[in-house]
This record gives C-alpha cells, structure tokens and sequence, in this order.
C-alpha cells in the first residue's frame, strides 16, 4: 500500500460524517439543542482528518516521496468509455487540497458558536459536510466525471444554504436565481467532457492535456471554450457577476467559505489544471484576459457605492478573481495559483470577521473617494444600478428557460398528453383526441368539464381507447367519405405547424439551433 492511497480518506471522512449526521437527523436520532456537541464533534473530527492527511500528503510530494497519482479503481467501463476513480497527489490539486481543508476546518470551528441554537443548526452542518467532500473531489479527481461530480454537488450545497432561511422568499428567490445562473456554466462544463471524449477518447485531465496536441486548432478552441464557460460561471466572471452578490442571502460561515474562501476559486483552479490545453487556444486565452480585465473593473467600480459589509466584499471579491483570469490569459500561470490561495486565506478571514466589523468601526468615517472619481455622475449611476447586469441576466438566462419552459408546457399539454390518453384538469380534460372529437368540446378559455368518465391508460393496454379510434375512423373518414371535416382537420393541422414554425423561429431557439450546428459541423 503506497503512501498516495491515503488521498482517498480526504473526501471520504467529510462524506462519512454528513452521511451520519443526515441519517441520524432524518432519523430522529439527532436534533435540537441537545445534540450539538456531537454533531460538532463528527463535523471538525473528520475536516480535522482531512486536513491531516492532505498536509501529510502534500509534505510527501515535496519531498519527493509520492508518485504523484493514485487509482483506487474502476468506476464505468462500457467499450471505449473508462471512467477510473483517481487522484492527483501532486502540484497545485494537492496544495489547494491542503489549503481548503484548513479554511474548511476553521470555518467549522467558528460556525459551532455562529449557528448555536438555530433552528438548522444539524442541516447546516450536513451541508457544510457534504460540500467539504465536494471540494476535496472537484481538486483531487484525475478526470473530468469525478471533477463534475464534485463541482454539481458543491452547487447543491451553495443552493441549499443560500435558501438556509428558506421561509424567507429573498432567500429562496436568490437561490433559485443563483441555481439557474450556475447551470449555463455546467452546460459548457458536460460539453467539453463530451468533446473531449468524442474527439481524444479520454476523460482524463492529464491525457486531455496531452492529447489536444494532436488537434486541429478549431477544435482544441471549442474544448477550451467550453470549459472555459464553467469556469466564468463558477466564479462569477462577466456576465455570470451578479449571482455572487446574492449569494450573501446565506450565513456568514457559508459564505465565508462557499463564496470568500473555497468554492468561488474553482473556475480559476480548471483553468491552471488545463494549462497546456488551454495555451494550444491564444483567442481563448485573448478572451479570459479581456473577461478578467473588465471583471476586474466592473468589481471595482460598482464596490465604490455598497452600503454594506458583505456586499462590500464580495464585489473586491469579483474584482480580485477578475485578475486572476487576466493573469491566466495573458500566461502567468504560476502567479495565479499563488494569487488563488492567498485571496482565499485573506478574503475567507475578512468574511469571518464581518459581523464584527460594524461594531469595531462605529465611529470611524468612511474614506471619501477621490474627488475626481466623486464627480463622474454616470459612473456613480451605473455602479448603483450595477452596470444594469441583473436585469440584463435576468432577461437573457433567466426569463429565456422561463420561455423554454412555457413552450415545453403548451408541447406536453396540447400535444403529448391527448396523444398517450393522459387525463388532464383543464378544459382539455378529455383525455384524447377522439374522446374530444366524440363529445364535440368546443374548445374555449374558461370551459372545465369535472365528469366522472374521465379516462386514462395510454396506448397499451387501453382497448377503450382503440375501439374508440376505430369508430371514429370508420364514421369521419370511410362512412362520410373526405368531405368537410377531413379539410377542417387540415386547417387545424395547420394551425399547429404555423404555431410550431413561429415557436421555433424565436430568437433565443434561433440561437441554439445555430449553436448546435457549429458543433455538429466541427
């Protein structure tokens, strides 16, 4: 047994005790008051093991004493598809494990006394748990499924305590906003696993590495873009910015550690583990310069006018990871990762101390900006409002699924449900198409028939449902022949075809249909 088996403890001691803190609350084993010491106990026992293991390890790199990877094993295997559960035990993977799981266990500590008596004080721990194991796989997994597999369960603990006070519509209106807004950057994220895998047979990140060599430039650019898109998205780049300063609906440990320490660093920790991937992509290493560089500006400018602590920090925050994609871009990779961890000890800190801040500087003015800066109105304007980002991100990623998912709705109730004979409650409560037809419904807003023969099934299995087809074929179309009816029913196919050219030719299908077409061609 070499020393770098032991990297598999570092995610599974955080997930041995959110399994047993979630099981026994679910359980009724464990809750209230009561229960809190040990639920603390479990929770910074197994960080504490996490973070011992990770600096043993991370000693033993840099001396040279591990072998730099570790397979455990087989995870799917389907012809050419392998999926291995591996680690890296090496380089910057294992230098920001061993970071993480320090800030992670100081978190942990502090929340014990932060959250005692409140009402999800168990829940809370679950979570921050749950994401501890998250975080260790999205830094330590040798391929890009156990990247993402860390990466989607990290964003459901930020979902879920974002929403923490979730009778509170803010917190769960926030929450959602925020979900929604990650989802686009996991999109890129399944994508370039899908063309890594399409086009180099491997989902390994050190074979990804090697193999894009061998590529043509357009398709090497599309990879890197993809990811690229994750990685704008998970740490809250231009024009993905405005989730973060929601973000701050969640307490402070979470956001200490979800959105000042740890989680918000990831897309910065992709793009150094893609190094060689990326530097084979110049005009996508030209657009994470120019993403960072007015990230940069835009967490600056709009942090001159917040009013308060977490606001204030979050958007140096923004600004700060907007300088880490620039050094990314413009090839100062080295500095970056250095950037990473020292921004997340000193912003994880700043984030802690909030709550005390206010007390501490009661009476201390706040430092007038320069005069120059002060009379620029429109500037002043536009960091009030934000540089109108939310508005324009709620219209162009979040009312664009709520249109989707209108047209989807309409698909499934007007079409597919009276094709498979599903009942329904509203004036189509007929549940098919010759039911309709038989009981000659005219179809009207407002018109609701409850009757007890209401009738479901399906296709298979329904001989109603057959017989009654038949009769209606035998009736309309042989006994009456093609006279009025068969042309009324052309005109309402019509109508339908119309109806479904026009959905399809909105701009935002517009868009997707091309976006898929680019990639089919490459």
């Amino acid at each position: 047994m070499s020393i770098d088996s032991l990297v598999v403890f570092i995610p599974l001691f955080p997930l041995f005790a959110a399994a047993y803190i979630g099981i026994g609350h679910l359980a009724g084993m464990i809750g209230g008051e009561k229960d809190e010491k040990s639920t603390s106990i479990i929770a910074t026992l197994a960080i504490a093991l996490s973070c011992l293991v990770s600096l043993f390890l991370l000693g033993a790199h840099l001396m040279g004493m591990s072998s730099g990877s570790y397979e455990a094993g087989t995870w799917l295997s389907h012809d050419s598809l392998l999926v291995r559960v591996n680690f890296i035990t090496s380089g910057l993977s294992m230098l920001s494990a061993a970071l993480f799981a320090i800030l992670l266990f100081i978190v942990i500590r502090f929340s014990i006394n932060y959250m005692h008596r409140e009402p999800g004080f168990h829940r809370f721990f679950f979570i921050l748990s749950l994401f501890a194991s998250a975080m260790m796989l999205v830094v330590l997994s040798g391929n890009a499924v156990g990247t993402f597999t860390g990466w989607e369960i990290a964003g459901l603990c930020s979902f879920l305590l974002i929403a923490y006070a979730y009778d509170r519509p803010v917190a769960s209106g926030n929450a959602v906003w925020v979900y929604i807004t990650n989802r686009i950057g996991d999109i890129g994220f399944i994508l370039g696993i899908g063309l890594s895998y399409h086009w180099m047979g491997t989902v390994e990140w050190a074979q990804i590495n090697e193999l894009s060599a061998g590529l043509t430039n357009g398709k090497v650019t599309i990879i890197a873009l993809c990811f690229t898109i994750a990685a704008f998205a998970k740490s809250a780049q231009l024009p993905f910015s405005p989730w973060l300063a929601r973000a701050a609906e969640g307490p402070t440990p979470s956001s200490a550690v979800f959105y000042g320490a740890v989680m918000v660093h990831a897309g910065v920790y992709l793009l150094c583990l893609l190094q060689p991937l990326f530097e084979r992509a110049p005009v996508v290493m030209v657009l994470i310069a120019v993403v960072g560089l007015c990230t940069a500006i835009y967490g600056f400018v709009v942090g001159l006018t917040q009013t308060d602590v977490k606001s204030s920090l979050f958007c140096a925050t923004i600004g700060q990871l907007g300088l880490m994609f620039l050094e990314c871009g413009l090839g100062f990779w080295t500095l970056a990762s250095w950037h990473l961890c020292a921004h997340g000890i000193v912003r994880g800190y700043q984030v802690l101390s909030a709550p005390s801040l206010m007390h501490n500087i009661r009476h201390t003015p706040a430092e007038p900006i320069s005069p120059r800066v002060a009379s620029m109105r429109w500037i002043y304007i536009a960091s009030l409002q934000r540089f109108w980002l939310d508005q324009v991100t709620d219209w162009a990623i979040v009312k664009l699924v709520k249109r989707v998912a209108h047209d989807l709705v309409y698909l499934d109730d007007r079409i597919i449900d009276r094709a498979m004979a599903i009942p329904v409650s509203t004036v189509l409560e007929e549940s098919t198409l010759v039911q309709l037809e038989q009981r000659g419904i005219n179809i009207r807003p407002g018109i609701r028939d409850n009757g007890p023969d209401r009738q479901g099934g399906g296709f298979a299995g329904n001989l109603q449902w057959a017989a009654s087809l038949l009769y209606w074929f035998e009736n309309r179309l042989v006994l009456r022949g093609v006279g009025e009816d068969a042309i009324n029913y052309g005109r309402q196919l019509g109508k339908y075809l119309n109806r479904i050219e026009e959905i399809l030719l909105r701009p935002h299908y517009v868009t997707i249909l091309s976006f898929i077409s680019v990639l089919i061609a490459f």
